[in-house]
């Protein structure tokens, strides 16, 4: 079975270091009174190991921990070297910024970790971090990297067995990562990196799912976003070498997800339509539109054609060779026009080729390597600012349009609640009744109101209608014969 963890050798003076450990931990054990312990799971079993104080300089960050697996993009060529080296001094330096990076951000300090760093300047270390013999922070990464930075000199940690493999320290971390009382949450990105691992150490869903404190249905939810990034971060790969990381996909969480919810209700239909909402969804996405701007891209969106109307004509592509580089088929002629009739396939391929320009163009644009030449990255933006002005126009229409058919809706929806409110009122002048509990003299009072509020229904409902249906034309009728008597 193909593992998803990574084996990492012994870091420097790992003897020497776990020597250091033996003495302290053969101290505490020694010294009489309380001993100071923490627990951690291994396997659905709970473990109690000895909490002993350790000097900063002898221990390293975990290059292995899934707090930063997406941030590790950031720098490629100093992902490198962490993978090379992971214990050097280069690598453990890239872990410590990242660690105290913002993770949708990694070029600006997290706020959080700042809150850290004021916590243990005032009140110092409260929860020991964890260890293993040989020096690396199984648990506590972000803490150890404050603790230096405050000017610790040591830190409290729990000594992990050496029989333990990486397997099983991957294990626990992510068993404390997800007691509900941890200080520091992973971003959402490793998040679902994280239930990936676990997939692919061969656990089922329902046990992720019951592991993360999640239903089952949100486990599959999340499987099927991170595979959807993958594929948007492989499509924007350009010929110069750019391309997203996933990092650039922290801060959609609630977009991502309301796309995946709208996908799902319209595949079942219209496997081709559900498609076309997502290449037009992802586009926005990344070109940073907000939520509720997002919204607006649904299957009215799709049909009335907003953003074909408004998109430039070099951002507009025709229909593309097919699978495998096939030609595509010969399209429907209009009878008697001659003209070919788009197809549902052509739609999405005409989605498709759109947002991959703008995926690439966004990963160009945002390129933060360097390399590239000023003009490329010049066009790229262009590219960009071009697509986002098309889009905030279509959403603006959409966004109006949508305004209006809700307010065509709402004077029915009230009255549709209106009539469940009365249903319910059947029922309980019912009981009422049977019981003899029916205050009269309230409901004869609550009646009036009822015929005041219908007379006015009925003359607001009378004028502008010239065809009125059934129910406004027994409405009139009624409210003119109550009137007539």
């Amino acid at each position: 079975m193909q593992t998803m963890y990574q084996e990492f050798p012994p870091p420097p003076r790992a003897a020497e270091f776990s020597e250091l450990v033996r003495k302290k931990l053969e101290e505490a054990r020694t010294a009489g009174g309380t001993r100071e312990t923490v627990t951690v799971e291994l396997h659905g079993q709970r473990l109690n190991v000895d909490v002993i104080d350790l000097p900063l300089d002898g221990l390293y960050y975990n290059p292995g921990t899934h707090r930063v697996r997406a941030q590790r993009s950031h720098d490629p060529v100093a992902n490198e070297v962490l993978e090379k080296d992971p214990y050097s001094d280069q690598a453990q330096e890239y872990m410590r910024f990242l660690l105290q990076a913002d993770p949708a951000d990694p070029s600006h300090r997290d706020r959080s970790f700042e809150t850290l760093l004021n916590d243990l300047r005032e009140f110092g270390q409260n929860e020991p971090g964890l260890v293993t013999h040989h020096g690396v922070a199984v648990n506590g990464n972000t803490r150890l990297a404050a603790l230096r930075e405050s000017g610790m000199q040591s830190m409290r940690m729990g000594v992990l067995p050496e029989s333990l493999t990486w397997a099983d320290i991957n294990s626990i971390e992510l068993a404390l990562q997800l007691r509900m009382d941890h200080r520091r949450d992973y971003s959402y990105i490793n998040r679902l990196l994280a239930m990936e691992e676990q997939a692919k150490l061969g656990r089922t869903p329902e046990m992720i799912a019951k592991e993360f404190r999640i239903q089952k249905a949100t486990y599959h939810q999340e499987r099927w976003i991170l595979s959807a990034i993958r594929e948007f971060i492989e499509r924007s790969k350009s010929k110069a070498g750019t391309a997203l990381r996933l990092v650039d996909f922290e801060n959609h969480q609630e977009k991502l997800k309301e796309m995946q919810r709208a996908y799902a209700n319209l595949e079942a239909a219209d496997r081709d339509q559900a498609e076309t909402l997502k290449e037009t969804r992802i586009a926005a996405i990344v070109l940073g539109f907000s939520k509720t701007d997002v919204r607006h891209i649904d299957e009215h969106f799709l049909q009335r054609k907003y953003l074909d109307d408004v998109l430039p004509s070099d951002l507009k592509s025709g229909p593309e060779a097919g699978a495998g580089g096939a030609p595509a088929s010969d399209p429907e002629l209009i009878p008697g026009l001659g003209m070919a009739l788009p197809t549902a396939a052509d739609t999405v391929t005409a989605a498709r080729s759109l947002s991959n320009r703008i995926l690439q163009a966004k990963a160009v644009s945002a390129n933060v390597e360097g390399g590239l030449a000023e003009e490329a990255q010049k066009d790229a933006q262009g590219l960009v600012d071009s697509a986002k002005d098309a889009f905030n126009a279509a959403i603006d229409r959409a966004g109006r349009d949508a305004r209006v058919r809700k307010r065509k809706q709402q004077a029915p929806a009230r009255l549709a609640e209106a009539c469940v409110a009365i249903d319910h009122c059947v029922a309980d002048l019912v009981q009422a009744r049977t019981s003899r509990t029916l205050d009269e003299e309230a409901f004869d009072d609550a009646v009036q109101k009822l015929q005041v509020s219908l007379r006015k229904l009925a003359q607001q409902a009378s004028r502008g209608l010239p065809a009125p249906g059934d129910g406004v034309s027994w409405l009139i009728a009624a409210a003119s014969a109550e009137g007539s008597r």
